[in-house]
């Protein structure tokens, strides 16, 4: 992350993201602590989930143009639910990426239903919802995004486990920095995993031993809500989902 003098107001702002791993951050949202992430290069920047609101994914473009001072140039949509994906109509001329399926997913009148089920203020649901952005490149298995000066992000489709479409984001570290994984709500730190109608619970065990596989031990891992785990955090929540849904 950039090291920034700065007005207070740019101090507050770039205060609000926690760095990971050099040119690594992300930010807890309020109301219902999703995460974004962030990650930059030296031509392209990657956010990771775009928030709930309209009005939030276009504080999280300022904000990072600002800290990273560069446009968002890639976005990442780890799943298909409100929290995560309204806020990407702010983010005009970025690549949206998404797992493969998730497009046909996005239905703009139940996103809309269920985030003010949720407690959004309806005008804000239904404005989000007429302007939802779908991903227009569709993640098979995986991909990796070239960011420029060796900076590479490689997008894993995991399949169904808490949603239809789950997506997780790994950038390698450099020069003694860890690797950082972003999960999305495969897991979750605040509270307990949410398993909706959406979710595949027979699944998601398997789709985090997937995750574990990817990050290995020593990665720093990034959950959908709340802070950041650790590789005996994420087999620790997979073992309890197992027993919870009676899975191995």
């Amino acid at each position: 992350m950039g090291n920034h003098g700065g007005t207070d107001q740019e101090q507050h702002r770039g205060a609000r993201w926690e760095r990971l791993a050099p040119g690594v951050a992300r930010r807890r949202l309020p109301r219902w602590d999703a995460t974004t992430g962030a990650v930059v290069g030296a031509s392209g920047v990657l956010v990771v989930d775009t928030g709930a609101t309209l009005r939030e994914g276009g504080e999280i473009e300022r904000e990072v143009r600002e800290l990273f001072g560069r446009p968002v140039t890639h976005i990442a949509l780890t799943h298909g639910h409100f929290d995560h994906v309204f806020g990407t109509a702010a983010f005009a001329g970025a690549a949206v990426y998404g797992a493969a399926g998730l497009a046909d997913q996005l239905a703009p009148g139940e996103l809309r239903e269920d985030a003010v089920r949720y407690g959004m203020d309806a005008r804000d649901a239904a404005e989000a919802a007429a302007r939802l952005v779908t991903p227009a490149h569709e993640v098979a298995d995986g991909a990796e995004l070239d960011l420029g000066g060796g900076r590479r992000a490689r997008l894993v489709a995991l399949g169904a486990a808490h949603s239809r479409h789950d997506l997780a984001v790994l950038v390698p570290g450099d020069g003694g920095a860890p690797d950082v994984v972003f999960c999305g709500d495969l897991v979750e730190e605040s509270g307990e995993p949410q398993a909706g109608p959406d979710a595949a619970p027979a699944a998601w065990p398997a789709a985090l031993d997937r995750l574990l596989a990817l990050g290995g031990d020593d990665a720093v891992y990034v959950p959908g809500h709340g802070a950041a785990v650790d590789a005996r955090f994420v087999r620790e929540q997979r073992n309890a989902l197992a027993r919870r849904f009676g899975v191995s």
